[in-house]
């Protein structure tokens, strides 16, 4: 990894898809999932050609080297009955956290979002995930409380067969 203090942060494009899919990997095993490279170049590559659907964008080091990235999603809120901006993904290597990179990911994202005519941006994390966690709360952001629950294809097959 290059030490050049410089961070700059770029959309991410089918041309630069490559850089970003490793980290990409790294952030879901984080998650304990375990990436398929094949879905991951087709779904990644789908917000690089579809701006309906999100954004995402790379920080890069003044040699070019990935340092971490963050995806925007539009989503619809019924609560609300407006769309949303989700930042869902936000990685940064290793070797580069705690230098700001995660910081300036979050404040670009929220800038596209204010210029997308969203107000602001929202996102979980898990709820061990502490490093993250002093991030976002360094920042002035609002906490809640929600619980998730995932009803997946081999439970809901059992619900049609009780």
């Amino acid at each position: 990894m290059s030490t050049n203090a410089t961070v700059t942060i770029v959309p991410v494009t089918l041309d630069n898809l490559a850089l970003v899919l490793p980290l990409i990997a790294d952030y879901q095993r984080f998650y304990k999932v375990e990436p398929n490279d094949e879905r991951n170049r087709i779904h990644f590559g789908r917000l690089a050609t579809a701006p309906s659907q999100g954004a995402q964008w790379l920080a890069v080091d003044g040699d070019g080297a990935a340092l971490g990235f963050v995806t925007a999603y539009r989503v619809l809120s019924s609560t609300l009955a407006l769309e949303r901006c989700l930042l869902n993904d936000l990685y940064v290597v290793p070797p580069a956290r705690g230098r700001g990179v995660g910081r300036q990911l979050i404040v670009h994202c929220g800038e596209w979002a204010l210029a997308q005519g969203y107000n602001g941006v929202y996102w979980r994390t898990a709820e061990d995930n502490h490093t993250a966690q002093r991030l976002y709360e360094s920042l002035p952001t609002t906490r809640r409380t929600w619980i998730d629950y995932t009803l997946d294809a081999t439970a809901l097959a059992a619900l049609r067969n009780r």
